[in-house]
């Protein structure tokens, strides 16, 4: 709640005393007449000032010791008063009148079987192939985005001005331009004889264009599949909510709406048991291609320059959910039956990325009320990954409060006798407990009014499972179901394996090293290694460029020569203007970026306290190369501004050495990023080799005892004794290892099995 400011009661102002004229006093005069009641008529002015400055002073002090006491006190009153100030509200279900649609071209269409979904573009070519999906009626919602010609043969199209005129209650809850306008799409329907609602995404192509094939559109009938049903044992009653794509062969991903301190628990089921079938009135469809995973999973498991194309086991069995045990749902891939249409609404008071994750919630715990489940169902879409960013900040409701909301949800009970009483209570509920606000318990009472408008009958109420006590779950009535390991393409590697409780690490070392490029070097094949480097590197860096000696487009490989690197790099700074620094290395240096977490990010970093990588070397009767360099660095050194220059000479003292570092790996930040192009800009044309150069700009820019030392305990071998023992040298405790030596997926392979001991998420990827 806000609170506006207030002022703070001032003191009265004291009256303006006057000033009397001043008399000096006269030693020979008589004494004044002392009698008492002379002098108080004299003085009456005097006594009334000193009166009104003792109230004042008085006054003061009792403001200032309580308007601490008064705000606070003000303060909390009136947040009693707002918290008491939302009621539930009392509806007459009796006095609703029926909404036809009188205004609509469609009044007296009818169709048992929707599909719903929400249009912001124009008909994408995935709703294209939807609408000649074989009895089932397409209906697009519109939004403020969407534009004014939309128009698709075979589906109905409802701009915001149609749904205004339908005289449904929520209209006056619902943002322009949201998807959860599709709520006004879903009384639409009902009202116009749906008993199967398919809520669908336009990105979404269902596959062999088949809805029938993958769900159970009949419940009951001829057409109805009278089978029993695998289920989620419910021997552990602490259990309250699952992952299924693990079911469903992927162990490594997880859907939007899963609480993160869930993601580590990436086993499969020791046994399952069984239900029948006919009460699974939300069926949750798993989506190929890009399913539906939360931003925390975009941004870390990905690079943002391949689109995401994950399979599901199209042939794993259907699973449902006991009561007491919850999956998150979706708005993209949901069959809803008609026992479960109330279900529908999605809320209007959070963020849109928490929207329907919510509402599943929400829906799932009151469905155990009319004694219905849900059940999650293998493959059904294929939906296009566009390489589009996943806004963390839409989906804060989620991380914040959904683990939260499922322990409340849980166990909340009811003792109201309907169906529709109990969803208003747990609405009512919700606001108190701030998973969403007034707005959405009113808009859930128009929601129920609308409902009824439109001739929805509400199911009736059955004994709540929760309650009763747990049958034992015998010997035969145990399950056995084992769930294929499938592959993920992830750039072009194929992942296996399993989410480990590291995924916390990952997330803090992407917080720390997200603003961060990486800039790599490859001196070996890059057709063989390049998109390896990304992944690895990719999940926890801003970015990662990588040049090599050839250049290739198609695997975004820049050309350069690795001995005057040092004249690109300004290049790349420009490119990444708001990048906090620069980590350069060599392709032959591993980086165990889990060990830099300590490292200053606003220091220079390099080896210059690592002696097999940084050496001075004397020019007297040293070879011509060394010679030349040296004379080359003397020419850019008389050259440089005063404090380059003072830098320099006070860490270089004779003009007779040469310091060289091999410069496998430094950094750059972005504070001296503009003292390094000018020295870049210095040496100009002259050929000094990056060896030499980056020594010299680095003891230029600032002294070497403000140098981070976090490269100091690198591990650092001579090329020839590691040629045959390269493994053996690894240290996963070392902020890096050189050498290391990748030329073919079979070595990168070797590689992350090693560097699984400092980041085990890394071993899902062999």
């Amino acid at each position: 709640m806000l609170v506006q400011d207030r002022a703070v009661p001032k003191s009265p102002k004291p009256p303006q005393i006057r000033k009397l004229p001043t008399v000096q006093p006269n030693r020979l005069s008589e004494p004044k007449n002392l009698d008492f009641s002379a002098w108080v008529p004299d003085n009456c002015y005097r006594i009334v000032t000193i009166l009104v400055l003792i109230l004042t002073i008085a006054a003061v002090f009792f403001i200032y010791s309580s308007t601490n006491t008064a705000f606070l006190l003000c303060l909390q009153s009136e947040t009693q008063s707002a918290v008491d100030s939302i009621s539930l509200p009392q509806i007459n279900w009796n006095s609703i009148k029926p909404v036809p649609d009188r205004t609509s071209p469609y009044a007296n269409f009818r169709s048992e079987q929707w599909v719903v979904v929400s249009v912001s573009n124009y008909p994408s070519d995935a709703l294209k192939k939807m609408v000649k999906i074989k009895g089932w009626q397409v209906l697009a919602i519109g939004n403020s985005r969407t534009p004014s010609d939309w128009s698709l043969k075979g589906a109905i199209f409802l701009s915001l001005d149609m749904q205004a005129n339908l005289g449904f209650r929520v209209v006056d809850h619902l943002p322009y331009d949201s998807y959860v306008r599709k709520s006004v799409g879903y009384l639409f329907a009902i009202q116009h004889g749906a008993k199967k609602i398919f809520d669908a995404d336009d990105r979404g192509e269902v596959i062999d264009n088949d809805l029938g094939k993958h769900f159970d559109v009949e419940l009951v009938g001829e057409g109805a599949r009278q089978e029993v049903i695998l289920q989620y044992s419910h021997d552990n009653p602490y259990r309250t909510v699952v992952n299924p794509y693990i079911h469903f062969g992927q162990r490594s991903v997880w859907p939007r709406g899963l609480p993160l301190e869930n993601v580590g628990d990436f086993g499969h089921e020791e046994f399952y048991t069984e239900v029948f079938g006919g009460k699974q009135f939300i069926q949750q469809g798993i989506s190929n291609g890009l399913p539906d995973v939360d931003s925390v999973f975009y941004f870390t498991r990905k690079s943002g320059l391949e689109a995401f194309d994950i399979r599901f086991d199209e042939h794993a069995p259907k699973v449902a959910f006991p009561q007491g045990m919850m999956v998150p749902l979706n708005s993209f891939n949901t069959l809803y039956h008609s026992s479960a249409f109330w279900a529908l609404m999605l809320p209007v008071s959070v963020s849109t990325m928490a929207s329907d994750v919510l509402r599943g919630y929400w829906g799932q715990r009151l469905l155990w009320e009319i004694g219905g489940n849900v059940a999650v169902y293998p493959p059904t879409v294929h939906r296009y990954d566009r390489i589009e960013a996943y806004p963390f900040s839409e989906e804060k409701d989620l991380h914040v409060n959904v683990g939260r909301l499922i322990k409340f949800l849980v166990s909340w009970r009811s003792n109201k006798h309907r169906l529709f009483e109990k969803i208003l209570e747990l609405s009512y509920a919700m606001v108190e407990e701030g998973f969403w606000t007034e707005q959405d318990l009113k808009f859930t009472a128009a929601w129920l009014q609308d409902l009824v408008a439109v001739g929805y009958q509400q199911p009736r109420l059955m004994t709540l499972e929760l309650d009763r006590p747990r049958a034992n779950i015998g010997h035969g009535d145990r399950k056995e179901y084992i769930p294929q390991k499938l592959p993920s393409v992830h750039l072009a590697v194929e992942e296996t394996g399993v989410v480990s409780s590291e995924i916390g690490n990952l997330i803090r070392w992407r917080k720390n090293f997200g603003n961060i490029v990486l800039i790599m070097f490859c001196n070996g094949p890059v057709e063989r290694t390049a998109l390896e480097w990304r992944l690895l590197y990719g999940r926890v860096f801003k970015t990662v460029v990588i040049f090599s000696v050839q250049k290739n487009s198609d695997l975004a490989i820049e050309e350069g020569q690795l001995d005057q690197f040092y004249k690109h790099l300004p290049k790349i700074f420009d490119r990444f203007s708001s990048a906090d620094g620069f980590l350069f290395l060599e392709d032959d240096t591993v980086l165990n970026y889990w060990n830099l977490l300590q490292a200053d990010k606003t220091k220079l970093w390099i080896t210059d306290k690592v002696s097999m990588s940084w050496s001075t070397a004397s020019t007297k009767g040293s070879s011509d190369w060394y010679s030349k360099q040296a004379e080359l660095v003397r020419k850019v050194v008389s050259t440089m501004p005063v404090h380059f220059q003072v830098n320099y000479r006070e860490a270089v003292r004779s003009d007779q050495s040469l310091t060289i570092c091999s410069s496998e790996i430094f950094y750059i930040p972005r504070r001296f990023v503009a003292d390094f192009v000018d020295l870049v800009n210095l040496v100009g044309h002259l050929d000094i080799h990056q060896k030499v150069s980056i020594p010299m700009f680095f003891l230029s820019m600032d002294s070497p005892q403000n140098f981070d030392s976090v490269l100091s305990t690198m591990v650092y071998k001579p090329e020839a004794q590691s040629a045959n023992s390269s493994s053996t040298h690894y240290s996963a405790h070392a902020p890096a290892v050189h050498p290391w030596k990748v030329s073919s997926e079979q070595e990168f392979i070797k590689l992350i099995r090693i560097m699984g001991e400092g980041d085990p998420l890394l071993t899902e990827l062999v």
